[in-house]
């Protein structure tokens, strides 16, 4: 095999590549900036994100460095509203405040434990694919060209990306006509009664009519008073049209000083706040953009590549690392000969509606910015209800309504006991890996030795490409089933969450198939269909 090459190493082209390596591939990854950017762009995590950080290991080290967002304070027309606190409790995850820097070196890190190194000072120059591969010309840094073959190129390079345009994906939309300024900056509040509380962000806002409000903006960063603040540019900034893919921060030019962010603040806070110690300013545009196609032949397109949209929610680097968490299981698969390579037809299927739906949803949050009324739904952001229910590759054969229907995400449970383990194990505990893991019920002692032979069976025909794992009633002792991991549902919560069916989980944990925990045809046929039916036994 050739391999694959990851063009780009911001968040999600790292994220792409430390995921192949987690599932057996090494990938190139390279990126023609020869340092990472010093610049706070991204900074919210959703709850979601740290659930797939979760399951990569990244998840204490991210906390660690992180801030909990805890909530926001609204100013608008100079009027403040009450504070409102993010309601996160219920959930395996909050959100998280993590400047992208701090993200970037996380997943550095992680990929290097690989022994993986990204080849900084590289610029993809073409990539035609051919035979079977794609062949690609490389320009170095120090003025070296190479030539290469890869099986498949990934393009994770950024709303300009190089390989979106080699593969002549058309990339749609417009762009807002007026800039932002960004700023990393510390901020004093004359009056420490005014000061926000530890986590909270700011959002003052003077609506316009027939135009952007006038905005104050402020992010907290996990260290003490600071905050990545926006706002709108003045109108020499503005004077500019952005060009067709116009997006992200304008690096080419000196950002503004600290004088005109201090001025914003002046004209717009009720209380006096002084902003200080600038650490990096820049101007900042906006486009709504969405790739006709997100694949190509052996080339692909990921994150900002793939779809750029105003950064209401914080959902834009998260999107971009949930592309490259959909893609890297089915690359693996196919780079190591355990699925038909038809399986990556459902990377597009699937993630492109995620993509359109993030545009329309942060194009009207940044439209109606205050103006709305209403509260929030505090789940509309957090990118836990993402469904694959309408791609072609789930399947639901489900009796019962209730519990996750095929393409869900598949949601946490705590209080499992399993046997020589001193605490209870959270689902997610006994899911992380990278294998697919069949969820399934076992009412009674006596349905173990039935089971233990369909486990038998399916391991024969697939290998370690799927675990078992079975959960009792808590007044059951099922003893050991070879083949399986055996957990006691101390609590009840499993079966309120999942009840009696059985679940494929994907290794992105998505439900793939579920139907009734004695279907094995059913089971079998889904697994032929992902897997590909002439690969049967391979593994």
């Amino acid at each position: 095999m050739a391999g694959l090459l990851v063009v780009g190493a911001g968040p999600v082209g790292l994220t792409l590549a430390a995921e192949l390596a987690r599932h057996g591939t090494r990938a190139r990854i390279i990126d023609k900036a020869p340092v990472p950017l010093p610049y706070c762009r991204a900074i919210g995590v959703t709850p979601r994100t740290l659930e797939v950080w979760d399951d990569m290991g990244l998840v204490r080290d991210a906390i660690d460095a992180g801030l909990w967002l805890r909530g926001t304070r609204m100013i608008i027309a100079g009027r403040s509203l009450p504070d409102q606190a993010n309601d996160f409790a219920d959930l395996p995850y909050a959100e998280l405040g993590l400047p992208q820097y701090e993200t970037e070196r996380l997943l550095t890190g992680q990929l290097a434990r690989h022994g993986i190194a990204v080849e900084r000072g590289v610029e993809l120059v073409s990539a035609i694919e051919g035979d079977g591969s794609v062949a690609v010309s490389l320009s170095h840094a120090d003025g070296r060209s190479e030539t290469a073959d890869f099986d498949y190129v990934i393009g994770c390079d950024g709303a300009h990306s190089a390989v979106r345009h080699v593969a002549g994906i058309g990339f749609e939309g417009d762009a807002f006509p007026f800039s932002f300024m960004l700023g990393d900056v510390h901020i004093a509040w004359a009056d420490p009664q005014a000061a926000l509380p530890r986590g909270y962000a700011l959002f003052c806002l003077d609506p316009k009519e027939d135009s952007a409000p006038d905005m104050f903006i402020a992010i907290p960063l996990p260290e003490r008073n600071r905050y990545r603040v926006s706002m709108l540019a003045g109108e020499d900034a503005a004077a500019d049209q952005p060009g067709e893919t116009e997006h992200g921060l304008q690096t080419e030019r000196p950002g503004p000083p600290l004088s005109a962010l201090q001025a914003v603040a002046d004209r717009l806070l009720p209380q006096p706040a002084r902003l200080s110690d600038l650490r990096w300013s820049s101007n900042f545009r906006i486009s709504m953009r969405l790739a006709q196609r997100y694949r190509k032949g052996r080339l692909f397109i990921a994150g900002d590549a793939a779809h750029i949209h105003p950064p209401t929610g914080g959902q834009g680097m998260n999107t971009g690392i949930q592309d490259a968490y959909n893609l890297a299981w089915k690359l693996a698969l196919v780079a190591n000969g355990l699925a038909d390579p038809a399986l990556l037809d459902s990377y597009e299927e699937e993630r492109r509606p995620v993509g359109a739906d993030v545009i329309a949803r942060t194009r009207e949050a940044s439209l109606q910015m205050g103006r709305g009324g209403g509260k929030r739904d505090r789940m509309a952001d957090t990118q836990l209800l993402i469904s694959y229910r309408a791609s072609s590759w789930v399947h639901d054969d489900g009796r019962n309504l209730s519990g996750p229907a095929a393409g869900d995400r598949a949601p946490d449970v705590t209080g499992l006991v399993r046997e020589g383990v001193g605490a209870p194990l959270r689902l997610f505990d006994m899911l992380r890996g990278t294998s697919h893991v069949l969820l399934a019920w076992v009412d009674a002692p006596a349905e173990a030795a039935a089971a233990e032979a369909r486990i038998g069976g399916l391991k024969q025909a697939w290998g370690e490409r799927i675990r078992v794992v079975l959960v009792a009633p808590p007044e059951h002792a099922i003893g050991d089933v070879v083949g399986a991991a055996v957990l006691r549902d101390s609590t009840g919560a499993y079966q309120k969450t999942y009840g009696a069916d059985a679940y494929l989980i994907r290794p992105d944990k998505h439900v793939g198939w579920k139907g009734p925990r004695y279907d094995s045809a059913g089971l079998d046929r889904y697994c032929a269909h992902v897997f590909g039916s002439d690969l049967k036994r391979s593994g």
